[in-house]
């Protein structure tokens, strides 16, 4: 007795059309996932945009860009990514765009005023524009290339920050109705992640703000000169606890301090006015060496902030002596050693005085030192921004910072610090203070220049 077969292993044609669909999905879930990694992985806008367009190009687009309105309501376009990079030269297509009229015919002006995604499948000449931003938008289809483009609106909190633009060309398959709810959904995540980093760059910017508010004026005397920097990190736009302060206490001696309170935020920032204000108090009120100036501070935060470290370095600068030789008595806790350079260019770190940062044991004894400053010497208070990489050794931050300095010792004061800055700061992902001070010449006696005449 035979059998017959009823079936057959081949898949069905309603099987195939379901794992094609299936594939379909996942393949616009990647994309979406690909295109939120991106956006997510840094806050600089720009940097941000140009990531997300290379996700989307070619795998969803020929070419795609990117237009936002600033705060004036200006439209700039920020990004134009293209399938082939010699197709497009830097910045060739990116920048300012004309005014959006309300009566402008561009598709982009129509994204702007709420209308979209829209599906674009026809094109006219550029010559043939009514306004300057449709001839411009028109111009950028015809030198590209597009066969078909979807522009979509970014939307945020209720308004339209720009416009999201995909276009493919002729060589490949057509975007069309199926593309816009796709389009929709990356211009939503685009709208969000530029609205954080504008609101996280305006929080910066009022940390910075308040930061650099804070900074005191330098006082003025006679014979010493002062030069003060702050830099927030410009690697990765923080604020935080850094500062710097000097002031003349009673009895006519210089006070130079640097300090550096543990965090990179706002609060590290009020934070660092409470500690700066408090150790002012506790100078101005106490005519003592530094050291037990820091072990009071030390106290004050063990009781009030019992939390908070901070390292900080607190010295004076004495008026000279009868032979003209300035001192500088100083402690340090836990901050990076002050550079004394010379007016011939030697430098040498000065580590005495030293104990552990404040906050952690104010039981503990902080010894103070003192040290002699040569004429024309330049002392050095910073940051460890200034000096600490991620990727190195401190040591080789110390010696690059020992190389500059070397290099500026006959700099006025003012050009030191700002070279310093330049060489040093441009790559740190800290904020930096410092404050130098600068030790005047010795000039003869009239009396042992009339003996050195005869």
């Amino acid at each position: 007795m035979g059998s017959q077969s009823h079936g057959h292993d081949e898949p069905t044609e309603a099987i195939v059309e379901v794992d094609r669909a299936v594939q379909h999905a996942l393949d616009r879930l990647t994309l979406l996932t690909n295109a939120s990694e991106a956006l997510a992985s840094t806050l600089d806008i720009d940097e941000g945009l140009r990531r997300l367009c290379r996700t989307l190009v070619p795998g969803l687009a020929d070419w795609c860009a990117v237009d936002l309105r600033d705060e004036h309501g200006r439209l700039r376009r920020h990004v134009v990514e293209h399938r082939e990079p010699d197709v497009l030269s830097p910045g060739l297509y990116e920048g300012e765009l004309p005014p959006v009229s309300e009566e402008s015919t561009a598709s982009v002006a129509r994204a702007l005023r709420g209308a979209g995604p829209l599906l674009v499948t026809e094109f006219t000449a550029p010559d043939c524009a009514v306004d300057p931003l449709r001839a411009r938008e028109l111009e950028l289809f015809d030198h590209l290339g597009a066969d078909t483009v979807v522009i979509a609106p970014l939307r945020a909190r209720r308004q339209v920050l720009g416009a999201l633009t995909l276009a493919r060309t002729g060589t490949t398959g057509a975007l069309d109705e199926d593309t816009l709810p796709l389009a929709e959904d990356l211009a939503h995540r685009v709208a969000l992640a530029v609205e954080n980093a504008r609101l996280h760059a305006e929080v910066q910017h009022t940390g910075e703000r308040i930061q650099r508010s804070l900074l005191p004026d330098l006082p003025t005397d006679g014979h010493l000169e002062l030069a003060a920097r702050y830099q927030p990190a410009l690697a990765t736009s923080q604020v935080g606890g850094d500062w710097y302060d000097s002031f003349v206490l009673p009895g006519g001696a210089m006070t130079l301090i640097i300090g550096d309170v543990a965090g990179h935020d706002l609060q590290a920032t009020v934070t660092m006015s409470h500690m700066r204000n408090m150790l002012r108090g506790i100078a101005c009120d106490r005519k003592e060496p530094p050291g037990k100036i820091l072990g009071r501070l030390d106290a004050a935060i063990g009781i009030l902030y019992p939390h908070q470290t901070l390292t900080c370095i607190y010295a004076l600068l004495e008026k000279p002596d009868e032979h003209q030789r300035w001192r500088m008595e100083y402690a340090a806790a836990g901050h990076p050693a002050p550079l004394l350079i010379t007016a011939e260019g030697d430098t040498r770190f000065l580590t005495e005085g030293r104990s552990m940062l404040l906050g952690v044991d104010s039981n503990q004894l902080r010894p103070d030192a003192t040290e002699v400053l040569p004429s024309n010497s330049t002392v050095l208070f910073y940051t460890d921004g200034l000096i600490e990489r991620p990727t190195e050794i401190l040591d080789r931050g110390a010696a690059r910072l020992r190389q500059h300095a070397a290099a500026l010792a006959q700099e006025p004061l003012e050009s030191f610090c700002d070279e310093l800055l330049t060489g040093l700061a441009q790559a740190s992902s800290d904020d930096v203070a410092l404050i130098a001070v600068r030790i005047p010449a010795r000039h003869e006696s009239p009396e042992s220049a009339t003996a050195t005449a005869d």
